[in-house]
């Protein structure tokens, strides 16, 4: 018999089920990461030449008003957009100007 056939021979195996410490770690570990990806995700704003693009979402958070107060702002040209295939997408540094133009000194 030649060595080869020896170690084969005195190799244990063991088999791991879901609920062994290995696959439980495995498996704790893994759902952190994918949870890390998902709010590095989250927090990901498109970007294109250096211009941020936000979502209706994006925006709607960021001035407190509901999907459809945006979608009458654009009927209306308050605000500019881009669409693709159905996706709306705002230039962050239009909402920015937008906020800058509404801005009203308290002291004038």
């Amino acid at each position: 018999m030649n060595q080869q056939s020896k170690t084969d021979k005195n190799i244990k195996m063991e088999i791991l089920d879901r609920k062994s410490p290995e696959i439980m770690l495995f498996t704790k570990t893994l759902d952190q990461l994918l949870e890390t990806i998902s709010k590095a995700f989250e927090n990901c704003t498109p970007s294109l030449n250096g211009e941020k693009f936000l979502t209706n979402r994006d925006v709607g958070k960021l001035l407190g008003l509901s999907l459809r107060t945006l979608q009458d702002w654009r009927d209306k040209g308050v605000i500019g957009y881009i669409q693709i295939s159905g996706k709306i997408l705002y230039r962050q540094s239009d909402i920015l100007k937008l906020l800058e133009d509404g801005y009203r000194d308290s002291t004038a």
